[in-house]
């Protein structure tokens, strides 16, 4: 087991998803930020199911850091309730992981 995780959000449009990845890289809190635009989510929200087209970000960080990656995203996100998830890395190309290290604060 890694002590890297993959963060998963959803944004409401391409800036409010463009202003969160490039912040989390700027502060190095994300090696790297992969956005996916149009993605579609159908869920329940307070009592109605909602149906949204919304930009998912896939972050890529250490587990460390989990805690200011969520301050920064619900600082800049426009949702009241963001979806803001970690999955473990369990394992990853050696390069991969030590350019993480490289990318992130200590």
């Amino acid at each position: 087991m890694t002590d890297k995780i993959i963060v998963h959000t959803t944004c409401s449009s391409p800036e409010e998803a463009e202003k969160i990845a490039r912040k989390l890289v700027e502060e190095r809190l994300a090696a790297c930020v992969a956005s996916t635009p149009a993605v579609r989510s159908i869920y329940r929200w307070q009592g109605a199911i909602e149906d949204a087209q919304e930009v998912a970000l896939v972050i890529k960080t250490r587990r460390g850091l989990f805690a200011q990656v969520e301050a920064a995203i619900r600082s800049m996100h426009s949702y009241t309730t963001p979806e803001i998830i970690a999955v473990s890395v369990v394992e990853g190309s050696a390069d991969y992981l030590d350019w993480m290290d490289r990318e992130l604060k200590a």
